[in-house]
């Protein structure tokens, strides 16, 4: 009799989208995202996660930036309290890649969870895309 290892589940929620600016539209339905999260979720299963997707208007973000932009995408962990967003798992995003940064995001909140500050020590952090702030 072999031993089953359990999977975790990792959620992915992304959240209503208001774009203030075009240039920070994502289509999270289109196919490029859409090919990109199967091949994580694929990549995962074999790491030993269950990764789902979520969508969710119970919240409509303004994007106004590219910060705006991780914050309308969410992560939990099944056996962590809390979901937290991309921008605040990766802190500063190196390229504004939305794909890049959620698999990062995903992989640090998957292996290090340690590593993500609580969501109290909110930090401001600038993606120098552009937005002014």
């Amino acid at each position: 009799m072999g031993c089953r290892q359990q999977r975790r589940s990792l959620t992915v929620t992304i959240f209503g989208q208001r774009h203030v600016r075009p240039d920070w539209y994502v289509d999270f339905d289109g196919d490029r995202f859409t090919v990109f999260f199967e091949q994580l979720k694929t990549e995962m299963g074999r790491l030993g996660f269950k990764l789902l997707r979520r969508d969710s208007t119970d919240m409509v973000i303004h994007v106004k930036s590219y910060a705006d932009l991780l914050n309308c995408v969410r992560l939990s962990l099944d056996e962590l309290p809390g979901i937290h967003c991309v921008g605040h798992i990766i802190g500063k995003s190196e390229h504004c890649d939305i794909c890049e940064d959620i698999e990062a995001a995903v992989k640090r909140l998957a292996f290090a969870p340690e590593t993500v500050a609580p969501a109290s020590e909110f930090q401001r952090v600038c993606h120098n895309c552009g937005c002014g702030c």
